[in-house]
């Protein structure tokens, strides 16, 4: 096993990552954060099929693939021949956890299911990720986020109201499923510590999606109907949202009484709102919000952004700029807080690699090593963990299989 003598939580963990494109290779990377160490299995010739989406790096990856695979190794393996699926189930024997996404039925076809794996390493803990509810109608369903993100509603609450269903801007659905994935898995490591046994973990792009509605699906039982579209702002806090300075927009949070009266005051100079028994509590702002909006627009409009963030935050009104995404991750505040890094590459020279967000006693989880270019552990992982010779791995690489 790993060396265990590490500060990282999951050092000794090893994971074998069978998985692809985003919500499993997700999990896989918060597991690899956490000091496991993650066997990416990918196809000896295409590889994970990421590496061919979106704007190149190097010869082998792309920014998309890098988002998803850092702190891993890469072993390629064609899992359609014999010799491949049996240095699978040997790597397997070696691991603490195995996550795949292949097609309902698909890897047991392979003999890398839960209960042929088990058979040789009881305490394994599996986790199968796929599109739909494995024990329904639906389960040999293919998953797609954006299909999940139509089924289960989320485009419905996204967006602005006299805007057509809108999708969220990243693979909310995939990222989700793969954070709770990985939260799944640690706490079937947990009980294995008390146990000694394993778990076949089984997530659904569709279970997962719906839970993140989360209020708004409350709210639509409730209501007997979809609850209207808020677009930037809040369903139930007035005001609470994006508006535009005369330079600009800002996000303005007013979370309470107490915070309007000052904002009404202090911020915008219209004690007259503040009195006005219309707005005198949250909810009424919220039932009048048609009248109380335009007033406060048409004040904000007339101001500069940094005079009002100035006089925001001196009011102690929750509040920020509305940045680029180049902006913003060039901040000082992403900066200071070391959350874009440099990374060596051997073709690229350095690439971009954003940090794990996890602080562990006052320290950021380090980046241990860029995502992978294809295949560049192979030798290494199936010659220690397996004991294959140069002459074996150098037969298996003439024959296509690694």
């Amino acid at each position: 096993m790993p060396s265990l003598n590490s500060s990282l939580p999951l050092a000794g963990v090893r994971v074998l990552d069978l998985s692809r494109i985003l919500a499993g290779p997700w999990c896989g990377m918060v597991l690899a954060d956490m000091g496991a160490e993650v066997i990416k299995v990918e196809h000896p010739g295409r590889g994970d099929d990421t590496r061919d989406w979106g704007l190149r790096v190097g010869k082998t990856e792309t920014a998309y693939f890098n988002s998803v695979n850092r702190n891993k190794r890469s072993v390629t393996l064609d899992l359609q021949t014999p010799e491949g699926q049996q240095i699978a189930r040997d790597l397997a024997k070696q691991c603490d956890v195995v996550l795949q996404n292949f097609k309902f039925g698909g890897i047991d076809k392979l003999g890398l299911g839960y209960e042929q794996l088990r058979k040789e390493n009881p305490g394994l803990i599996y986790c199968s990720i796929s599109g739909y509810d494995r024990t329904g109608p639906e389960a040999a369903r293919p998953g797609y986020d954006l299909v999940v993100q139509g089924e289960a509603g989320l485009m419905a609450l996204n967006g602005e109201a006299n805007q057509p269903p809108l999708k969220f801007g990243v693979a909310a659905v995939d990222l989700f499923t793969g954070m709770y994935s990985a939260q799944a898995v640690l706490a079937a490591l947990y009980q294995r510590e008390k146990t000694g046994t394993g778990r076949h973990i089984e997530m659904a792009l569709f279970d997962c999606g719906l839970m993140i509605t989360a209020y708004y699906g409350l709210e639509a039982l409730l209501m007997g109907e979809d609850p209207p579209r808020y677009g930037n702002s809040h369903p139930s806090i007035v005001p609470y949202g994006v508006f535009d300075a005369a330079d600009g927009p800002l996000v303005i949070t007013v979370g309470n009484n107490a915070q309007f009266m000052r904002f009404c005051t202090e911020v915008i100079e219209r004690p007259d709102l503040a009195a006005d028994e219309r707005f005198k509590t949250n909810i009424l702002r919220s039932a009048n919000r048609a009248a109380l909006l335009p007033e406060l627009t048409a004040e904000l409009a007339k101001r500069p952004r940094a005079a009002l963030l100035e006089k925001l935050n001196a009011s102690g009104i929750p509040c920020g700029e509305v940045l680029g995404l180049l902006e913003a991750l060039n901040s000082p505040r992403a900066t200071d807080a070391g959350l874009v890094t440099k990374q060596p590459h051997p073709v690229a020279g350095e690439v971009n690699v954003l940090a794990p967000p996890y602080r562990f006693d006052g320290e950021r989880l380090p980046v241990r090593s860029a995502p992978p270019t294809l295949g560049e552990g192979t030798h290494d992982v199936l010659k220690s963990l397996l004991g294959l010779s140069d002459e074996k791995l150098a037969a298996l690489k003439t024959n296509g299989v690694v």
